[in-house]
This record gives structure tokens, C-alpha cells and sequence, in this order.
């Protein structure tokens, strides 16, 4: 009789969790069907959705409802606080599975090459994001000390850490944050926030949502110079040829033309201001010099000559995330991504046999959670045909208990899905007693302690 298919996915997260379905609904899980195993290093699934998305953003969190249903298929085991590379390695990830998917996602921040970037106050983005979400691995406190705060980069996650910031912690109490998020939030002493893009409302990289929702606090001014609403042939055609981007544009031009109301916070969004120095005195940052740009024809620009040093004490870099490098795996530092051909592997030209990448870690940290969805189906359909035609490498113990029995001698502590609903529980119970949904339980050891109902 033909055992089933078993695979194993590295990352918990959305893209894991799409590349799982995509196998559940193949014709491999009929027949020999389909043994899934889930290998996440957080004791919690769900990836980006539960430490990368805002915690005032709960539309987006509600994806993790469809998550849960395909997490909850017989089929599929969740083996979490489980770090590739240091409890499981890739030989022995082929010993127990017929193929194995990658899909970790990213949390590192993209550097960005100008003076003063280092400068104490000088942060990456992803840090900060990290803390607000309530992070296990980063520090439980974030120096929120600057009334006036640059963040760089025109992207959701940029949008993100500004709203943030501008917001008051009593506003985002309803939400899940953790207590020791709502007093750091609490003490922040942010009046200013300038958001800085190189180019034009046309070229920002923001959705139509994210951008309008700036504007719903009740704290919050957005300011818009009306010099910055200009377009060239090129951006003329980016709003023509896409919704999203002429919605965007639109928004932008409503609140340039409007006066300035008096609410207490002021989110200056300026676009053609390139930045070209974090201005530092003794060791901390004091400013920002950024060079004026004009549109060149294209839709891209070219510096003016014409610079300007804004008045800020500590700057935040939104310019991207970058994946992190897995060991035995081939890597490309410039796009922080794992060569592949169709979500297969490729090292020297060659597939590296029964090795997939699909998400973040295959394409880079580009499109909304969502869009992972069609590479997963990619991927997964390339280890089928692999599958198909005697391509894959045969497993020595593809037996369900030889993962578990593997992890117990090595004395992995792992949590499980039931674990997570014994965390889920524990979380919501912490909420109920505030009036709140949840509230995030932070330390890795309290996770654990709560996944096993303790």
C-alpha cells in the first residue's frame, strides 16, 4: 500500500500556510494523500500576520481565521518553536520527508547607505515594528524620547510605524498590544512625524486603504505641501494603467488643498525629498539633510542640487526587509532571496533535488499577504510533477513518529496546534479581564507555559 506524500514546511507563516493548502487540495492528497508537517522557530503560527501587521489593523488579522481552517486539516501538524538550523538541520529534514518547502518569510531591515545611519536614535523599521507586536526575541522597551521623528520610505510599513507613532497609547489600548508596549507607547513624546519618499505621489508605494486610514484618528493632522502633487508623462500613465495608484494620488491632492486643522498630532507626508544625511551631534541624531528631486519625464527623478536639513532626533528607516540567510541553502545577498526556478531550489544551474522556496524568501518582501497565495500554488504544483515523475529523493524514515521521536531526544521543548489554542485561550482570558479581544503574551517562556495549558 502507498504511504503518503509527506512534507515538510519551513515557516508558519502565510505563505507555509498557502503552500499547505495548495497540497491539501492537489490530487496527491486523495490518492496516496498528503502528510503535512509545519516547522515554525516562534511557539505561535501565523508569521507576519502576528508580528509584522499593526496591531490597529484587524481586518488583516481576520486572514488568520482562514488560516486556522486549513491549519485544523488532519493532515497537517504544527511543530513550533522549533529553529531550522539549530534544532532540525536540512539532512535531517530529508530523512524524514519526501520533499521540503521553505517559506521563512523576513524580518531583518534593508540597509540603507548614507551618513549618520547609525547614529543612536537612527532606527531600521522592522524593530520597531517588532516591539509594538510584541516580538519575544527583541528588548521589552523602546526609547520613544523625540517630539519630532522622520520615518523614510513611502510603503505600508512606513504608513505603519507612523501612524504608531503619531497615535496616542490610550487609542491603541483596545487593541492587543502588551502592557509593556501601552507605557512605552505611553511615554512617547512624538508631536511631529515627516514621512520622506525620493519620489512622487504617484510612485508611493502605499495602498489606497492603509493611506485613508491615516486620516480616521482623532489626534492625528496629516499634512500634505500642495508643491509635492506633481506627475510627468510617466506618472500620468501610472495612474491611468492603475486604480491603486491614481486612488492614492487622489487622496494625496484632497488633503494638500485642505486647511490645517488643529489636531495635537502633526504626520507631514513629503515626497521629492531624497534623504542624504542623518545629521548627528555627539553620537545622537539632530536631523535630517535630504536633497530636493524633480521627475525626470519617466516617472523617475533626479536630484536638484537643492538641500534641506529638517529638525528631527531620531529617524526611522522603512526601505524594505530583507530575508535571512539559511544554512545549506545557496543565497543571493543582493535580493536576500534563495535562487529558484518555479519555486525549485536551483544551486550551479542544477535543482537542488526535493528543495522548494515559496513567499518572501523566494521573490523578497514585495505585495500584500495575499499575493503569496499564487506562488505557493507555483511551487507546489513544480514538487507534484517532481513527485510524479520519480524526482524526489527518498526519505529514510518517512514515518509520522520519527520527527517526534527525533525532537524528544534532542530535547526540543515544541509546541503543537493544540498548543495554540491553549495560547489563543490563555490570551483571550487576559483580554476578557480588560474588556479587550486579547492581550499578546511576550516572553517565549510564558508561550510555552501557555501552550501547554500550564
Amino acid at each position: 500500500m502507498p504511504r503518503p506524500l509527506r512534507v515538510a514546511i519551513v515557516g508558519a507563516g502565510p505563505a507555509g500556510i498557502y503552500a499547505a493548502d495548495a497540497l491539501l487540495k492537489s490530487d496527491a492528497a486523495a490518492d496516496p494523500g498528503v502528510s503535512i508537517d509545519l516547522f515554525e522557530r516562534m511557539p505561535a503560527p501565523f508569521g507576519l500576520i502576528r508580528y509584522g501587521v499593526a496591531p490597529d489593523h484587524p481586518r488583516i488579522k481576520g486572514i488568520i481565521t482562514a488560516l486556522h481552517q486549513v491549519l485544523d486539516k488532519p493532515q497537517i501538524r504544527l511543530f513550533g518553536n522549533v529553529d531550522y538550523g539549530t534544532d532540525i538541520a536540512l539532512d535531517d529534514l530529508r530523512a524524514f520527508y519526501d520533499a521540503v518547502v521553505f517559506s521563512t518569510g523576513a524580518t531583518a531591515d534593508r540597509a540603507l547607505d548614507i551618513p549618520g545611519i547609525d547614529l543612536d536614535g537612527s532606527y531600521g523599521a522592522a524593530d520597531f515594528v517588532s516591539w509594538y507586536d510584541g516580538h519575544p526575541d527583541v528588548p521589552r522597551t523602546w526609547p520613544l524620547e523625540a517630539e519630532k521623528v522622520a520615518v523614510l520610505g513611502v510603503g505600508n510599513v512606513a504608513l505603519d510605524v507612523a501612524r504608531i507613532l503619531a497615535k496616542t497609547a490610550d487609542e491603541l489600548l483596545p487593541t492587543e498590544i502588551p502592557p509593556n508596549v501601552y507605557d512605552g507607547l505611553k511615554a512617547n513624546k512624538a508631536l511631529e512625524i515627516h514621512v520622506f519618499g525620493r519620489r512622487g505621489p504617484a510612485q508611493a508605494k502605499f495602498s489606497p486603504m492603509e493611506l485613508r486610514e491615516l486620516d480616521h484618528s482623532p489626534n492625528i493632522e496629516v499634512i500634505v505641501n500642495p508643491e509635492d502633487i506633481d506627475y510627468d508623462d510617466g506618472s500620468i500613465e501610472s495612474r491611468r494603467s492603475n486604480k491603486q495608484v491614481d486612488m492614492v494620488a487622489k487622496t494625496l491632492e484632497n488633503w494638500a488643498i485642505r486647511d490645517v486643522g488643529d489636531r495635537p498630532h502633526k504626520l507631514f507626508l513629503h515626497f521629492f525629498e531624497s534623504p542624504t544625511e542623518v545629521v548627528g551631534e555627539d553620537g545622537k541624531v539632530v536631523g535630517l539633510r535630504t536633497e530636493r528631486t524633480e521627475l525626470d519625464g519617466t516617472g523617475n527623478v533626479k536630484g536638484t542640487g537643492r538641500f534641506t536639513t529638517w529638525d528631527v532626533q531620531s529617524v526611522y528607516r522603512a526601505v524594505g526587509y530583507l530575508s535571512d540567510e539559511l544554512p545549506k541553502l545557496p543565497f543571493d545577498l543582493a535580493s536576500g532571496t534563495v535562487p529558484d526556478e518555479g519555486g525549485r531550489v536551483m544551486e550551479g544551474g542544477e535543482h537542488m533535488a526535493s528543495t522548494y522556496v515559496t513567499g518572501w524568501i523566494r521573490r523578497g518582501p514585495v505585495g500584500l499577504i495575499g499575493h503569496t497565495k499564487g506562488d505557493a500554488n507555483e511551487t507546489v504544483a513544480n514538487l507534484l510533477e517532481d513527485h510524479r515523475e520519480g524526482r524526489l529523493l527518498t526519505p529514510e524514515s518517512p514515518e509520522e513518529d520519527a520527527v517526534v521521536a527525533y525532537l524528544r531526544d534532542k530535547g526540543v521543548e515544541y509546541t503543537t496546534w493544540e498548543g495554540w489554542y491553549r495560547l489563543d485561550a490563555a490570551e483571550r482570558a487576559l483580554g476578557e479581564a480588560e474588556g479587550r479581544e486579547r492581550v499578546k503574551i511576550v516572553e517565549r517562556e510564558g508561550m510555552l507555559r501557555a501552550s501547554a495549558g500550564q
